[in-house]
């Protein structure tokens, strides 16, 4: 882990290595459809830890038909009455997709445990049926990756800060998560009792160090591209079509259509 914000990893090197991985993520996204295999990646860690930042790199380039993200809300009052991991099964990929657990099944493990949002009985049930839940995926043939992020305390209070103090990221600080600082230990004992139940050699945990967000991201998806067997797919050949001679069209007077003010003029 970084110590020191004068080690953190300069723009310029970040920037050009996450482009060259972003290239190789559309190779990866190309050769998922291809092949038709089907890749689940969970995101989890304390708040602020870099899940949604790194989710965001991953998806940048990305065909939102063949990569998705899976950010569900709490449960509705019907979902709370059925088999806790079925809301999350049908968001699992079909043939040809890629989808992202922006949080996961693991809320249960981890905030609903801590937060008293679940019954003991509910808990061990969990810790129980998903290594049984998560082989059944991997059997099946989904390539299944979980990640979990680790943040220290010092740069998590810091994070929260900032978001506090800055309009465009005030909404991404909720009460739920400042209520995370008072149960520190709390979380870290859940982490450590779901990482014993639920680190299987089927779907192993894979813990990212995220005190410095650029560092991260690039060895999140770096591990992700080296642990997929992926490659190049063909891809079809396209040749842009000459344009057609007009046949007499006439464009409606410009001033039957209401048009968008050109704010910029006054810039």
């Amino acid at each position: 882990m970084t110590d020191s914000k004068a080690a953190r990893l300069p723009r310029k090197t970040y920037e050009k290595e996450l482009l060259r991985l972003q290239t190789e993520l559309v190779k990866l996204q190309e050769w998922v459809r291809a092949e038709g295999a089907r890749l689940v990646v969970v995101f989890e860690g304390r708040d602020a830890a870099g899940k949604g930042g790194t989710i965001k790199r991953v998806t940048e380039h990305l065909n939102p038909r063949v990569a998705r993200i899976a950010a569900l809300p709490k449960p509705t009052e019907r979902e709370r009455t059925q088999w806790y991991l079925q809301r999350y099964v049908e968001h699992l990929p079909a043939a040809g997709e890629i989808v992202l657990f922006d949080r996961s099944w693991y809320n249960r493990a981890g905030v609903e445990h801590v937060m008293g949002f679940c019954t003991e009985e509910e808990y061990r049930l969990f810790l129980r049926q998903c290594p049984i839940f998560e082989r059944m995926l991997v059997e099946d043939g989904i390539l299944l990756r979980k990640y979990w992020f680790s943040v220290s305390d010092t740069e998590q209070q810091e994070r929260f800060r900032r978001r506090l103090e800055d309009p465009l990221r005030r909404w991404k600080l909720s009460p739920m998560d400042l209520e995370s600082i008072t149960r520190w230990e709390a979380y870290s004992r859940a982490k450590d009792a779901m990482m014993v139940h639920t680190d299987i050699s089927e779907a192993p945990w894979y813990v990212v160090e995220s005190d410095d967000k650029r560092r991260a991201r690039l060895n999140m998806i770096t591990h992700l591209l080296d642990s997929v067997p992926y490659h190049e797919a063909p891809l079809p050949v396209l040749e842009l079509p000459d344009r057609p001679p007009s046949t007499g069209y006439q464009r409606p007077p410009r001033d039957l259509q209401t048009y968008v003010p050109d704010r910029t003029a006054h810039l």
